[in-house]
C-alpha cells in the first residue's frame, strides 16, 4: 500500500531533508522510524521537495510503500514516539499506487520571515535578524513584479546548469505580510507551481537590497531578463525560510 505523510520539522539541527553518509537529516531520522515499524525492513520516503540545511517545513509531504499491519493512526502515533521531539507527523492518509508526492505537486507555498527590530537570540534560528529598518513598500512592490512566468536564472543556484527551458517557473501569488501584534515582523509569501533551488532564498536576498535602498523595485525586472545569477542579490540566510505547504 502507498500512503502520503504530512509532517512538520525544525531543521535548525539538521544538515538539510535529504538523506546524507554520516549527516543528521530528516528523511534518514524518519526512514530509521519507519524502518523500526517495518520489521527491521528498510522503508524509503520519497518527498515533495528536499529542504536545504537549516530551512524548517510546516507541512512537508512525502510518500512511502509499506505493508501496515495496524491502522494508520496508531501507526502515525508510533511514528511520532520513535522520532526526534523536532519533527512531527501531523497525518498519514492512504493513496493510490500510481501517486507521487514530487510528481504530482500542483503548487507549493514558501514563506520567509525577516525581523527588522531588536535581535532576538531565542528566536535566530526561526527569523531573519536583519535588525534594522527595510523599506517594505517598496520591497513589495518588486514582488509583485515577480508574479507570472519567468525563466527564474537569475534566481537559481549559480552552479546549477539547465537548459533555459528548465529555469522557467511560474509565481501564482506573492504577499508582504505584516505582523499586526510585532511591527517590525515581515512575512515574505510566495506561491508557485516550483522553485528552483535557493530560488525564494535569492529573491529574498535581492528584496533585501531594495529594502536597503540599494536598488529601486522596478530593476528586478533587469534582474530577471538578465538570467545571470550574479545580476541578483546574495542568498538570504536558510533559518528565515519555511516550506508552508505543498497542494495536489
Amino acid at each position: 500500500m502507498r500512503y502520503l505523510m504530512t509532517f512538520a520539522y525544525d531543521g535548525s539541527k539538521y544538515k538539510g531533508f535529504q538523506k546524507q553518509p554520516k549527516a543528521k537529516t530528516i528523511q534518514g531520522e524518519i526512514e530509521k522510524a519507519l524502518k523500526i515499524l517495518n520489521n527491521d525492513e528498510k522503508v524509503e520516503i520519497h518527498a515533495s521537495g528536499r529542504t536545504d540545511a537549516g530551512v524548517h517545513a510546516l507541512n512537508q509531504k512525502a510518500h512511502f510503500d509499506m505493508d501496515l499491519k495496524m491502522p494508520i493512526e496508531k501507526l502515525q502515533k508510533a511514528l511520532n514516539s520513535l522520532l526526534p521531539n523536532d519533527i512531527y507527523v501531523k497525518s498519514i492518509v492512504e493513496v493510490s499506487d500510481t501517486f507521487h508526492a514530487r510528481y504530482n505537486v500542483k503548487a507549493k507555498e514558501y514563506i520567509y520571515k525577516i525581523n527588522m527590530g531588536e535581535y532576538n537570540p531565542i528566536e535566530k534560528d526561526y527569523v531573519y535578524q536583519y535588525n534594522k529598518r527595510l523599506d517594505v513598500v517598496e520591497m513589495e512592490r518588486a514582488l509583485k513584479y515577480l508574479e507570472g512566468t519567468h525563466n527564474f536564472k537569475s534566481f537559481s543556484k549559480s552552479d546549477e546548469e539547465k537548459e533555459n527551458e528548465d529555469y522557467i517557473r511560474t509565481i501564482v501569488q506573492t504577499n508582504m505580510i505584516r505582523d499586526v501584534k510585532n511591527v517590525n515582523l515581515i512575512t515574505i509569501s510566495l506561491l508557485g507551481t516550483g522553485f528552483l533551488r535557493y530560488m525564494v532564498r535569492n529573491i529574498v536576498g535581492t528584496l533585501i537590497e531594495i529594502g536597503e535602498g540599494k536598488r529601486k523595485s522596478e530593476e528586478i525586472i533587469d534582474v530577471l531578463n538578465a538570467m545571470d545569477r550574479s545580476k541578483a542579490g546574495k542568498t538570504a540566510n536558510p533559518e528565515g525560510l519555511y516550506l508552508k505547504d505543498v497542494y495536489y
